[in-house]
């Protein structure tokens, strides 16, 4: 397993080993022990999964208090840019984020601990997209970042984005609660 620290501490890229022969490939899209050895020691509690069309953007979204997640991000099946902004009051990355493609090729995992708003663009139709939380979902303690915030400024490289109505609705980065802190 291959481990890549990015711009962003605690943000990590892991590239599992992949066996391949002429039947096609196996490999561990999640192994404790071995997580536990590159610090990913969180417990997960639930497995989520998504099913997108070609230019769906899903988020930015986070849950505050004991609801606040760490997630473990791959994709199924197709391709998909994963964004996670780091939203923790006086980090020195604060507002900074880092975009991964990630796609059923390169079978490439980001670990997104909390403090971390996540979104996603899926680049082909029928892009499936699971992750691994460490607390459960409570709609109570969701909350997001409208996705087209300029002070965060990704570009999300898509003329025809499909995004939800409540995604429409999150607030700019300036105006969010100080739920997290370094």
């Amino acid at each position: 397993m291959k481990v890549t620290k990015t711009a962003i501490e605690g943000l990590l890229i892991i590239e599992p080993d992949i066996y391949s022969d002429d039947r096609g490939y196996f490999f561990e899209s999640f192994n404790q022990k071995k997580y536990a050895q590159i610090g990913i020691t969180e417990r997960f509690l639930q497995d989520n999964q998504s099913c997108s069309k070609k230019d769906t953007i899903r988020g930015l979204h986070y849950q505050v208090g004991e609801y606040a997640q760490s997630k473990l991000v791959r994709v199924i099946t197709g391709k998909a840019i994963d964004y996670a902004v780091d939203i923790r009051f006086g980090s020195p990355t604060f507002r900074k984020y880092v975009a991964v493609e990630l796609s059923a090729e390169n079978q490439k995992q980001l670990w997104i601990p909390v403090g971390f708003a996540h979104g996603f663009i899926s680049l082909k139709d029928n892009t499936i997209l699971q992750y691994k939380c460490t607390a459960y979902y409570s709609q109570k303690n969701e909350k997001g970042i409208i996705f087209n915030d300029p002070d965060i400024g990704i570009n999300w490289n898509t003329e025809n984005p499909i995004i939800t109505e409540k995604d429409f609705k999150y607030p700019f980065l300036k105006n969010i609660e100080k739920d997290f802190h370094i």
